[in-house]
This record gives structure tokens, sequence and C-alpha cells, in this order.
């Protein structure tokens, strides 16, 4: 199993990209029929088979990886001038996860799972992910 990291480019919060995943699908008339977050990338993976519905996708929000998405499937969309392009197919529930900061790349990286961040805990609240971001940008966590 493998996961992805992006960065999440324009959203500035996850409360932000809640609001705006909704909307997203409309845009790229990428109609799944169902209860689904799609979000369309230029390369399809390579080790797409290590990936669905078995690994997350890994949001870098203003410079942290705060949150992840559950991949259900990769799906090939081509476009009327014949480009193609990967449609990642995701559960629609956000998992936050223990801030870890992030440098800005290009596209998508793959994320091994020993590599990846923690999910927050159930127990945990808003306090204690201020406190966590806080850290993390120090480089303590």
């Amino acid at each position: 199993m493998i996961h992805m990291i992006k960065l999440c480019v324009g959203i500035s919060s996850v409360e932000e990209l809640e609001s705006y995943r909704d909307e997203r699908a409309h845009w790229w008339d990428a109609d799944y029929g169902e209860d689904v977050h799609v979000h369309r990338t230029r390369m399809m993976p390579k080790r797409a088979a290590e990936m669905e519905g078995k690994s997350s996708i890994y949001w870098v929000i203003a410079g942290q990886v705060s949150c992840r998405q559950l991949i259900l499937r990769l799906a090939r969309y081509t476009n009327p001038e014949g480009i193609d392009y990967c449609d990642i197919i995701m559960a629609p529930q956000l998992i936050r996860t223990i801030p870890y900061p992030k440098r800005p790349f290009q596209g998508w990286r793959y994320l091994r799972p020993e590599d990846a961040p923690p999910d927050l805990g159930a127990n945990e609240n808003a306090d204690s992910l201020a406190l966590a971001a806080d850290l993390a940008k120090l480089g303590l966590i």
C-alpha cells in the first residue's frame, strides 16, 4: 500500500476545503453518481492498484499536512481535446491528522505509510489542534 500527498492550492483551512469540495466535481463534469469527492489531476499513478480502496490522499493546507481522505478508486478521464487525466475519487469524509509541516512541491507525490502523520485522536479538541500546529511549525513534532 502507498498513499498520495498533494498540495491543496488556494485553500487556507480544513473548514474551507470542506465547504469547497462539493463544488469541484460539478466544475469538471465528473458525475460518478454517488456521494464522493472528486479531484482531477494530470497524471495517473503508476502504483494505482496499490492505492484504490486502501490508501488515502493527504492534503497539505497552508504548509502543513492537515487532513486525509480515503481513495476509493482512480478513473481515467479524457477531455474533448484528447488529453488524458486522472480523477481521484475519494470518500467525502475528511479525517484530520496531527499537523505536520511540508514544503511546497508540484503535482502529487507518493507517501509511505510509515511517513504519514497519524490521525488526530477523537478526544483531541481545537485547542490541542492549534497547539500541535504551533509545535509542528517549530519542528518539535
